[in-house]
């Protein structure tokens, strides 16, 4: 009888709320620039970001912008969320700036921690926050400081205490960046002028425990890790102090913070909330939940929207931002010649042709032994997009592609089972044999191109805008199969992105939490509204000293970018050992003083 209870007790505490959680993952960054809709509405942000989720991303987002996505580089279905970041960066002794590759993308734990008597609520739709601030040069031991940690990962020593800093000594395996936001709401606003202010961390704890009064909604937890590819740096290290710096030139670590906006259908999150009480953290345990392919997920990408380097070795920071070691708060700058113009888009991953006649359609998806395109066929050592597209339309065929960065095929239609997803770049990311500049497919995958017809001529698998591919009449072949893939990938997501689009408050309406709005005092901003104030950081450019090739002393500004496949290490964060910081309800409570006067978790 006594070994019944205990495994009944054991069974029960498994299932708890306090346990219970899981983990999203965010397979790739979606982009990588200095946008931040909610601190910079309409305008380009005074720091660069790595950003995660829903390929509708934009630098302004009203409620409803997130349910237009079409993929997402996160892999529920459903979760349409965007996830954001800083960028991490190498400081030389010289004062050059080396970007540090980002570990996949990110992972997100969405923890059921409500303290006794409390029903934990999903996000409101139109809901966003941030955690942590990036002025802070200086540690604490309020809630909101101990919420921003760093793990040093040494997979092959013993594991090293969390740190609320960067810390100083080398981490082989990679610094893991944390960021727990505070989950008690105001029940009223969606937003507020700090972006702070409408939320609160628990009364007695930053990671559990019930809701202060003036806050009295608790919502599900999340919790960011980032990891940091740091080990690459191991025998550059100079001085007395670490030399990685946060994108807003924060040398200590302290200014590390997160951005979150709420892109999820509502209803599917609240029951997973209800429902989701495994506590193997395993997203796939929870029944709610459908997945979306890891080639999907790690495919989808938006354009960079700001011409300026964002990764590989800058004479200065992206932006207006000196280092600035603190231990006052940082101050913002404004004296430095930093773009602050938000363009079209800049085509990285395709050729534009359109002035060719000829529209990129998107990467699909090929098979050796039974070919998408069967028309015409060459491959050579010069081969383009521009070559493999002069060379189909020669022959006759409207659409060309290339393929294993020499290969091109012709045919006059797509078959529904390489077509594109909309808005998923894919794994279409070799260089073109002729070219390195350009990219030429991939290993059973294809850069697909596509004659225009009519007065327009637009890239349609750019950004998931539209259908994708043409047809000649063949039944195999498909015309219109934008919606039918976007429905496959996005699911209950994009039914509710149907009935917002016939009627906007429609997605909201059918939320428990419909009743509530914006303030119109702190107003989440609509597409017109780019009028919002925003502090900036800034720094001037750097003219440095290097050597030329005869050993002379040489004035110039050093640039040497990194291509988009290998700015991201092709490895997720469940690769990591000590991946599942968040297991142990102990470690949830448990809280060390770190030195420095900075108190970090231990765990989440």
């Amino acid at each position: 009888m006594s070994s019944l209870l205990t495994a009944g007790l054991l069974a029960a505490f498994a299932a708890s709320p306090v346990s219970a959680f899981w983990r999203l993952p965010c397979k790739t960054p979606i982009v990588v620039e200095r946008a931040d809709p909610i601190v910079n509405p309409g305008k380009v942000s005074g720091h660069a970001h790595t950003i995660m989720g829903g390929n509708a991303f934009d630098f302004t987002m009203d409620d409803n912008t997130t349910l237009t996505s079409t993929c997402s580089s996160c892999t529920v279905i459903g979760d349409n969320s965007n996830y954001w970041t800083p960028t991490l960066w190498f400081q030389h002794q010289n004062g050059t700036f080396e970007s540090v590759n980002q570990v996949g993308g990110a992972t997100v734990y969405y923890l059921q921690r409500a303290g006794d008597g409390e029903t934990l609520k999903a996000f409101p739709p139109g809901f966003r926050m941030l955690a942590g601030d990036p002025f802070k040069r200086s540690g604490g031991d309020d809630f909101a400081s101990q919420a921003i940690s760093y793990n040093c990962l040494d997979y092959n020593s013993a594991a090293k205490p969390e740190t609320g800093m960067f810390p100083n000594y080398n981490c082989p395996d990679g610094l893991r960046a944390q960021v727990f936001f505070p989950s008690c709401w105001n029940g009223k606003d969606l937003d507020s002028t700090d972006h702070k202010s409408h939320m609160s961390y628990p009364a007695n704890s930053y990671n559990s425990g019930s809701c202060p009064p003036d806050f009295p909604v608790h919502l599900i937890s999340i919790f960011y890790e980032v990891i940091w590819d740091t080990g690459k740096f191991a025998d550059q290290w100079y001085g007395s102090s670490q030399p990685f710096v946060w994108s807003m030139g924060d040398p200590t670590g302290y200014g590390g913070h997160g951005d979150f906006i709420m892109g999820w259908d509502p209803d599917l999150l609240q029951r997973a909330v209800d429902t989701c009480t495994n506590d193997s953290g395993r997203v796939e345990d929870c029944p709610e939940f459908k997945l979306i392919p890891d080639t999907q997920a790690e495919g989808c990408r938006i354009e960079p929207k700001i011409d300026e380097p964002v990764s590989g070795l800058l004479s200065a920071l992206p932006g207006c931002n000196p280092v600035q070691q603190g231990p006052g708060e940082a101050k913002a700058q404004s004296d430095c010649n930093a773009t602050t113009t938000i363009g079209a888009g800049n085509a990285t991953f395709f050729t534009d042709l359109t002035s060719k006649g000829w529209s990129y359609t998107g990467c699909g998806t090929d098979n050796y032994f039974s070919r998408i395109l069967t028309g015409a066929t060459e491959s050579n050592d010069n081969m383009t997009n521009e070559a493999c597209v002069a060379f189909c339309d020669s022959k006759g065929f409207s659409v060309a592609g290339t393929e294993y960065s020499k290969e091109c095929y012709c045919g006059n239609s797509i078959p529904s089972s390489g077509m594109p997803v909309p808005g998923v770049v894919g794994s279409c990311e070799m260089k073109c044999a002729g070219d390195d500049s350009e990219f030429c497919g991939g290993a059973a995958v294809i850069s697909l191109y596509q004659k225009c017809t009519g007065s327009t001529c637009t890239n349609t698998g750019a950004g998931g805008d539209g259908s994708s591919g043409s047809s000649d009449g063949d039944s195999s072949g498909s015309s219109a199969p934008a919606s039918s893939a976007s429905a496959s990938i996005m699911d209950s997501a994009s039914v509710v992105a149907a009935a917002s689009a016939s009627s906007p408050a429609a997605a909201q309406a059918s939320s428990p939490l419909a009743a509530i709005t914006t303030p119109a005092s702190v107003a989440v901003p609509s597409s017109a509204d780019t009028s919002s104030s925003s502090t900036t950081l800034a720094v001037q450019p750097t003219t440095l000293a290097t050597m030329t090739s005869s050993g002379a002393a040489a004035s110039q500004t050093v640039v040497q970018p990194v291509s988009p496949a290998s700015s991201v290490i092709d490895q997720s964060s469940s690769s990591d050992p000590d991946y599942d910081s968040c297991d142990s309800p102990a470690d949830s409570s448990d809280t060390t003083t770190m030195s420095g006067g900075a108190a970090a978790a231990t765990g989440c």
